[in-house]
């Protein structure tokens, strides 16, 4: 007799859902909190949607729920509430702009409450309309557990975001570490450098001890740096977006830049593999 878990691991593996367009999931993580990691994911989907794309962003650190309060909107229900059937999956999307959203969620555990055959069977049909988004980009938790390698193990791409303080580099080589056991590629994000040759200088140092101790298939490659910037400092205390408020300035010019970069990345892997939305939240629930 069929458990609950093997028809829950038969209906992730099913292929009778439409495939979608190729949908980037990107991973903005940090070794601890207080880094910037949040302000940056907000900014940098914005900065993306502004270059052309249709962007949502997913608060998986719905604990502190700061994506909801950066963007001042009132997130709700989220995830959690439609695994639940107390609401549709287009309920808890909150746009901010046109073809620029965010999906309110939850932690993987409460998640999983309620992630049977049937609950789950209705979440994947009500997807499709997702699929249309170009990048999916997810706002981790600080720190290492299951609750965030569930997140980092699903997506496409992983950036790390660290400051130049001594137990922020220690606690991102630590989280470096973990992603190198899954994956072959992490960017790293230097934020909140005095300039561009200390932001080399420490992701250098960084990559020098990766490269004796991790895999050596893994890849460590620095996608951009933010320099200490009162406008950045600001605005998270204003809880505005700073490429909003000034796109002009060096810390937006700095997002768009690690934007493009990103973009010029999805176009190169657009053929490797399976995209969507779909697909992702597949690789999420099959890891319980």
């Amino acid at each position: 007799m069929k458990t609950q878990a093997d028809k829950l691991k038969e209906l992730l593996q099913t292929d009778n859902i439409k495939r979608p367009k190729n949908t980037r999931f990107i991973a903005i993580t940090s070794g601890k909190g207080g880094v910037g990691k949040t302000t940056i994911t907000a900014n940098l989907g914005y900065a993306l949607h502004k270059l052309g794309f249709k962007v949502a962003l997913f608060d998986a650190d719905i604990g502190l729920a700061n994506l909801d309060v950066i963007l001042k909107v009132n997130a709700k229900k989220n995830i959690y509430n439609v695994l639940k059937n107390e609401c549709s999956l287009k309920d808890i999307i909150v746009e901010i702009e046109k073809d620029f959203v965010l999906i309110p969620g939850k932690s993987g555990d409460e998640i999983m409450d309620f992630a049977d055959e049937v609950s789950l069977s209705r979440f994947f049909n009500e997807l499709e309309f997702l699929n249309d988004y170009d990048f999916f980009i997810i706002d981790t938790g600080a720190g290492i557990d299951k609750k965030v390698q569930m997140w980092l193990d699903a997506a496409d791409d992983i950036i790390v975001v660290t400051v130049p303080e001594p137990a922020a580099i220690t606690d991102a080589y630590a989280m470096i570490k973990i992603i190198s056991e899954k994956k072959e590629l992490a960017f790293m994000l230097l934020n909140e450098v005095a300039s561009e040759k200390e932001a080399i200088n420490i992701f250098s140092k960084i990559k020098n001890v990766a490269k004796s101790n991790l895999s050596e298939k893994f890849r460590l490659q620095m996608i951009g740096y933010m320099k200490k910037d009162k406008l950045v400092t600001n605005s998270s205390i204003k809880r505005v977006l700073f490429v909003k408020e000034d796109p002009v300035s060096v810390p937006s010019e700095q997002i768009f830049k690690v934007a493009r970069k990103l973009a010029k990345i999805s176009e190169r892997k657009v053929l490797e593999e399976e995209k969507g939305i779909t697909r992702f939240f597949r690789k999420i629930f099959s890891g319980f």
